[in-house]
């Protein structure tokens, strides 16, 4: 009996991070001051009115089946992202944790909000008020 139960949570498990499986672009950045403090109905509307700059940017995460994830920065028309860097990933519960390639010491901690077919909303660990939300792409 507790080895079919042990099972069942394995695979509870296996499925919350196959739910984060694909590549991410982040859509919304806030951090805790921008959390904090809400924008005036003059500050909204000039936002609207100041248009997409000329170079599209775009920040990409993507995790991988095996455990492994990429991050970096992919300008229009380019497809090398800059600094891009690998890491190993974990999720255990609603955290997710990032974790140095080489030496497998945690570096980040991010407790999951909401992971959907095409949102995931996270945030850190330490700072319940920094908060990054990511569309799937793929």
């Amino acid at each position: 009996m507790k080895t079919v139960i042990v099972i069942l949570l394995v695979a509870v498990g296996s499925l919350k991070a196959q739910g984060l499986i694909g590549t991410w672009q982040l859509t919304d950045d806030k951090t805790c001051f921008q959390t904090e403090f809400q924008k005036s109905k003059a500050e909204k509307e000039l936002e609207q009115s100041m248009g997409a700059s000329k170079n599209a940017i775009a920040k990409l995460i993507t995790f991988d089946e095996k455990g492994m994830g990429e991050e970096g920065i992919f300008s229009q028309g380019n497809k090398k992202g800059v600094g891009k860097s690998t890491f190993k990933y974990d999720v255990k519960n609603k955290e997710l944790q990032l974790m140095d390639k080489k030496s497998g010491i945690i570096t980040q901690r991010f407790i999951i909000d909401e992971l959907t077919e095409s949102t995931l909303v996270i945030h850190n660990a330490m700072k319940d008020c920094e908060i990054k939300t990511f569309s799937r792409i793929k």
